[in-house]
């Protein structure tokens, strides 16, 4: 087994923050041979980092990992048109770049965390080569395209169920990071598909950080990090935080961690209504993330309300786990559930303004012996549920799976 060869196929790869990076090293200190193929980074700010060039082809290794990466489309943050480019290019030249490479490996991974047609690059090598893929989906089709705000219509709706039926059809296996999206993908699959539950864990810490200080005198702190678009719905976390009791609000500070395409709207919102004790920090190193939330009394995950975000477990979920603290869900759907059946903290719909408030209230009165129990139901989860080795063993598992 340790001579078999594993292609990676992902939109998003190291320097870019996404689990696919330790799956890649677990594997490779396994003794797997992996490859993977990929674009030039961009996420999530829209432009190539430092040190990399926009060229149409280059291969790089990254600890002892071959990796292949194609030119990638920029500047979408600003531009829908430049968004649908970046994903058509990534398939197409992924595509091109994966069968003249493909023969070799025994394997295909495809780590599905954007639009769909990420996978395609994957998805031609069994088509064409007859290789075994396995598809890690994080994102339905075609209910996000139509979350994002495109129209269901009947003409989209064929060209979209094809497409899928067709990515999935030509994949030997599927994983699902959210219970909810099974009952998405089996219409697309036939019967015999093999469709496993196979969450997103939770992040390991260097817990010797040290603590950042948000603020200098003592307050409750609730932070959000991670990527800030429409969809994660701060605009009612901020108004709902905004209207507090002023005895409340003194005693308590928002702090919103990350960038996206966004965050500029939200500091007019919070600038245009005099909002107090609300702090954009900007985007911060992954590796440094646990100074802010040791720093932080409760942390908060938020989606705007759409039935395909009711599937959805934002990774960050697991992410607030692993840190040990108290969350607050204004989400619906599986995420909701995850913190409501464990204990995590506290939930409110992602519409209902004066819930929102409540939850914001009840979490800077909890006392000491709530924020405890919520702590523990956290360590819990983590060692089980949301176990790094064994999910990512268990992806592996899957993958090297012979066909039923």
């Amino acid at each position: 087994m340790k001579n078999k060869k594993i292609l990676i196929v992902t939109e998003y790869f190291h320097p870019e923050e996404f689990k696919i990076n330790e799956i890649v090293l677990a594997w490779k200190e396994k003794g797997y041979d992996v490859d993977v193929l990929t674009q030039n980074p961009t996420y999530p700010v829209g432009k190539i980092f430092d040190g990399y060039e926009n060229r149409w082809f280059s291969h790089a290794e990254y600890h002892g990992v071959n990796v292949y990466r194609v030119k990638a489309v920029t500047g979408y943050r600003e531009s829908l048109f430049k968004k649908l480019l970046k994903y058509f290019t990534f398939m197409v030249l992924g595509s091109f770049v994966s069968l003249k490479i493909g023969k070799k490996y025994d394997y295909v991974f495809g780590f599905d965390v954007g639009a769909l047609t990420g996978m395609v690059p994957a998805v031609v090598l069994k088509r064409f080569y007859g290789k075994k893929v396995t598809l890690w989906v994080q994102d339905v089709w075609p209910d996000s395209v139509y979350a994002y705000g495109f129209k269901k219509r009947k003409f989209l709706k064929t060209i979209l169920d094809a497409f899928v039926r067709s990515v999935y059809k030509n994949s030997s296996s599927l994983a699902v990071s959210g219970k909810g999206f099974i009952k998405k993908v089996q219409p697309y699959v036939e019967d015999s598909k093999i469709i496993e539950y196979l969450p997103n864990w939770a992040d390991e810490f260097n817990k010797d950080l040290e603590k950042f200080e948000f603020s200098e005198d003592e307050k409750v702190h609730f932070t959000f990090a991670g990527n800030i678009g429409k969809v994660q719905n701060l605009d009612n976390v901020i108004k709902a935080f905004g209207s507090l009791d002023a005895p409340l609000l003194d005693k308590s500070q928002l702090n919103i961690i990350g960038d996206g395409s966004h965050l500029e709207e939200l500091k007019k919102l919070v600038e245009k209504n005099n909002f107090k004790n609300i702090v954009f920090w900007g985007r911060k190193p992954r590796n440094e993330m646990y100074r802010y939330f040791s720093a932080s009394d409760f942390l908060i995950v938020s989606l705007i309300d759409k039935p395909i975000f009711s599937l959805t477990v934002p990774a960050k979920v697991q992410t607030y786990i692993a840190a040990n603290k108290p969350i607050l869900a204004i989400i619906n759907g599986d995420a909701a559930d995850i913190i409501k059946e464990n204990n995590l903290g506290f939930c409110a719909k992602p519409n209902d303004f004066s819930e929102i408030k409540n939850i914001f209230t009840k979490a800077i009165e909890s006392d000491k012996k709530s924020i405890e129990a919520f702590t523990k139901n956290c360590e819990l989860l983590t060692q089980t549920t949301f176990n790094k080795a064994k999910i990512i063993d268990s992806l592996f598992d899957l993958l090297t799976k012979e066909s039923v």
